[in-house]
Order: C-alpha cells, then structure tokens, then sequence
C-alpha cells in the first residue's frame, strides 16, 4: 500500500482575479509545508506543494486527477488545504442553506460540487483524508446522500475544554462579504456553469472512502495564525510527531478539545468503513 499526497497553502489571492482583494493571510503556506513534512515522514511518495499563484484551480483539479489516475485499492491518498472559504448560490438545490461552500484558489472560488466530483474518479478501496482548515469547511466535500445520511462521527463535544476559549484569533480565513458578492455576480455564470456540469451529487458513484478533517463548521469562521492556521496547529501538536496513536475519531477529539468553542473542528465521511476510521491517521 502507497503513500500520495498533496498540500495547498495560499497567503495571497491575484487581486485581478478577486477585484482588488488580495486574500493576506499569515500562516497558510506553513500549513502546507508542515502537512507535506507530515507526509514525508510518514512514507508518502513525493509530496505536491502548491503555494500561492501556484495553487490555482487548474492546478489543484489537475493534482487531484493525477492522484485519482495514480491510487490504487488500499492506498491512501492525503489532500491538505490552507487557505480562505467562502460561499457562492447553490444552483442545484442540494444544500440546505443553499449555499455551496468553496476553495478560495489563486485565480477563482472551487465550488464543493467539483471536489465531490473529484472524489468520485478514485478507485474502490482508496482512502482518501482531506483536512480543510478554511472557513465554512464542515461539509466542502459534499455528501452525496444528502445531509440527513451524512456518517457524523463522536458528537460535537464541548470545545475549549483545556482552556484555550481565550485564545486571541488571527485574521478569519474568509472572503469578506462584499468581495464574495461581487465574484459571486461576476463570475455567477461560471460557477452556474460548474455546478450543473458537475451534475446532482446522487448521479455520481463514490466508490472510495472519503475522511475529511476540517478546521470549522460550515456556519463558523476558522482563523489564521503568524506561524499556523489554528486548526492546522492544533492538529499538528496532537499528532506531536508522529506519537498519536489513536484512530481518526479519536484524533479529531483530541483536536477539538485544544480549539477555542466558537470554532469547532468538524469529522465526517463518505463510504468510510470502520476499519478505515480505525487506522491511526496519516498511515499508508
């Protein structure tokens, strides 16, 4: 069984691309220099990095079709992203907010629909772990079988339970409104476009197990930091090294038990067994 990974981190978004808003953040790109460390020593072959005007959304559902062409049953595939979220009008009337949640990526907004989209290209018996520390990430990879099937995994239980409740939060890693009305105008024909191509999540086959970490829920904010987004650097000192020894349900408790309360890391999946949430993350 084989390692693959890919990690994104955008301290900057093209001003051109987001009229005038360049997205600054701190620590998003050590976010994704950690989580490829993380891979590395973890036996993952050759992580992919893509930082900044790198990480455009050619370039990330390009990486991720790589990924689906390449894993095979029983391996495992990590995607890490860093960066901002945002909302944009769900076309297709899948979410009950109707709102679809997305990537902020260098040059336009990667709505939840495409990476769902993605998911369904891998291989039955791929594990795949997404760990999303951006705003509005609870579900960014959408569930197929609508939110009432949804897999909710070790109820929220109380945050801040070590204190951390006062912690001073970085910047929010969100489009502010007024930039997301406006690319939501501008670009509405676009990610119209997008979601109807990508089609009715429930027309779509997932045959692998999908695990995605994430830094919030849906309706919450998740906040940069000078050296790590808050939720990366939580998931970095309970993972210490490589010293966790628990299975991923485990893991995001002891994650969201270091989180401040009003930003709650979220666990679901799609098509994961238990034997896959059993493993102890991270491991090919």
């Amino acid at each position: 069984m084989s390692g693959y990974s890919l990690h994104i981190g955008l301290n900057r978004v093209d001003p051109a691309a987001y009229h005038g808003w360049d997205g600054a953040l701190a620590g998003c790109v050590n976010d994704a220099e950690a989580m490829a460390a993380l891979a590395a020593a973890q036996g993952f072959a050759a992580p992919r990095v893509l930082l900044d005007a790198a990480a455009t959304s050619f370039a990330i559902i390009g990486e991720i079709a790589r990924l689906a062409r390449t894993a095979r049953a029983g391996d495992l595939v990590l995607i890490s992203y860093s960066g901002h979220g945002a909302q944009t009008p769900d076309v297709d009337g899948e979410e009950d907010d109707r709102q679809d949640e997305t990537w902020v990526a260098f040059d336009r907004q990667i709505v939840d629909d495409e990476l769902y989209r993605m998911w369904s290209r891998f291989a039955a018996g791929v594990r795949v772990v997404v760990c999303s520390d951006s705003c509005h990430s609870g579900t960014v990879t959408r569930d197929a079988f609508t939110r009432e099937a949804r897999t909710a995994i070790a109820g929220l239980a109380e945050a801040g339970a070590d204190g951390l409740g006062t912690v001073v939060h970085g910047s929010a890693k969100a489009m502010p409104l007024d930039v997301q009305a406006e690319d939501n105008k501008r670009r509405a024909q676009l990610y119209s476009f997008v979601q109807e191509l990508s089609g009715p999540q429930s027309r779509a086959v997932l045959e692998a197990g999908v695990v995605l970490l994430s830094g919030c829920q849906d309706s919450q904010l998740s906040y940069d930091g000078p050296g790590h987004g808050q939720f990366t650097g939580a998931l970095l000192e309970v993972w210490d090294d490589g010293a966790f020894t628990g299975g991923y349900a485990q893991f995001h408790r002891r994650i969201m038990a270091i989180m401040p309360p009003d930003q709650v890391p979220n666990l679901f999946t799609l098509h994961a067994d238990a034997a896959f949430l059993d493993q102890r993350p991270f491991t090919p």
